[in-house]
């Protein structure tokens, strides 16, 4: 395990969601540990932006408790290839489903995809996001925040909608929020704006599943060492990512997971619904 506390040299990438490989150091997203304990044993679980960072953490610590994974991501194909042998190296299977979230119609095939393929679908992760920085709220152009919203929060709606047919008592849903939800973001505006939209829809979507048995709770990452990280800010920024924190550093994404298997888990979350979870390196906010 890297030295947490160690920095990083400065790295930007030009596209989002960004990739993988080039990153320095690479993200933390191997389970910690002890062996899995099969939580989540014959078990079939979607994970949207799961080719790489939490997305990548969560589909191997699935994965490690006996999961089926379908990892639905844009078009990082190296990484998504990467993640599925990851995945397999569990002795579970995966499957790699490239497209836009913000396409109802894409989500409704990747949903019936992933059902056909691997059997059934139990637990749906809604994780993609994008973000794009200004410093001024009038540089905030209509066509970026239309499509900010509809990556992050209609990507969650569609997706959502077209998994429920497919939920039965004792699934469980599990969304990526933020901790610019709680703190917001000057920089982050639109962002922060959808991540706070997915909390509300957190609380609301499990009030309306709660009688049928499917559990519907959030993780609110605070600073995670992901590709979007260089992605979206400056190398300078890059550079001192997550410093700002009490714990003085920025997450690893395999930090992070274990929150997603405790909520995606029928054995440890059971009485667990319309809940956040925080995991934001000691940053305490209001939930």
């Amino acid at each position: 395990m890297a030295d947490q506390n160690a920095g990083r040299p400065p790295q930007h990438q030009d596209e989002q969601p960004g990739h993988e490989g080039p990153m320095q150091p690479q993200p933390e997203t191997q389970p910690r540990g002890a062996r899995g304990a099969g939580k989540l044993e014959g078990k079939v679980a979607l994970i949207t932006g799961g080719d790489s960072g939490i997305g990548r953490a969560v589909a191997v610590a699935f994965a490690r408790e006996g999961a089926d994974i379908a990892i639905v991501y844009l078009d990082e194909h190296e990484d998504a290839e990467f993640t599925r042998r990851q995945v397999e190296g569990y002795g579970t299977r995966c499957i790699c489903i490239s497209g836009d979230v913000g396409s109802e119609d894409f989500c409704r095939d990747a949903v019936n995809r992933a059902v056909r393929e691997l059997g059934r679908l139990d637990v749906l992760v809604n994780n993609a996001a994008e973000q794009h920085p200004q410093d001024d709220l009038q540089k905030i152009s209509e066509e970026q925040l239309a499509r900010t919203f509809r990556t992050n929060i209609f990507g969650q709606f569609f997706m959502t909608k077209a998994a429920l047919p497919h939920l039965r008592a004792g699934s469980s849903i599990v969304n990526t929020t933020s901790i610019t939800a709680y703190q917001g973001n000057p920089r982050l505006l639109d962002y922060s704006s959808t991540k706070g939209a997915i909390v509300s829809f957190t609380r609301a979507l499990s009030n309306l599943l709660v009688s049928k048995g499917v559990r519907v709770n959030a993780v609110a990452p605070g600073p995670i060492w992901t590709p979007l990280i260089p992605a979206t800010f400056p190398a300078e920024a890059v550079e001192k990512f997550g410093q700002d924190t009490p714990m003085g550093r920025a997450g690893q994404p395999n930090e992070l997971a274990p929150a997603y298997v405790f909520l995606a888990s029928e054995v440890d979350s059971s009485y667990i619904s319309g809940q956040v979870i925080h995991v934001n390196g000691g940053q305490v906010v209001e939930s």
